[in-house]
């Protein structure tokens, strides 16, 4: 009976490794993914309706200061025209204008061509001389036709 010997590796076991690598790339792109797809529904979520007014309950108030805006951006306040354009004059017209004072309401009837620069620089002339009560005034949908 002789002896053999049986052969055992003894040298180092290696572990089983995780490749993460792979599991990195995919969660790179579902966060792509959805950082894409949460800023798109942010636009797609956003439905405008422009507004309209019924033409028979505006009143008069007797604290409003009326700017009429035209197409081609000239201002005049209470049915009196602005000289000029520039936000300093349209401050010392409404300063003048308002009646009631910090409590006037400024309603800006503004040209629907009129530019978006026009109606700002009425909005920030208001701010200027303290008139915080700010509206726009619409025109009825049954109206506009005629």
């Amino acid at each position: 009976m002789t002896r053999g010997r049986m052969q055992f590796r003894h040298g180092a076991r290696d572990e089983p490794e995780i490749n993460l690598i792979p599991f990195i790339d995919v969660l790179l792109v579902v966060l792509i993914f959805l950082m894409l797809s949460t800023t798109y529904s942010k636009f797609t979520e956003m439905q405008l309706r422009l507004p309209t007014a019924d033409v028979d309950s505006q009143r008069d108030y007797p604290k409003e200061v009326i700017v009429a805006v035209s197409a081609d951006g000239r201002y005049s306040i209470n049915k009196k025209p602005v000289a000029d354009r520039n936000v300093d004059t349209v401050a010392a017209a409404l300063g003048a204008a308002a009646t009631g004072g910090k409590d006037s309401v400024v309603v800006i009837s503004a040209d629907a061509s009129s530019p978006h620069q026009a109606v700002i620089t009425v909005m920030e002339a208001a701010r200027r001389v303290g008139l915080v009560q700010i509206t726009f005034a619409a025109q009825s949908t049954a109206q506009a036709g005629h």
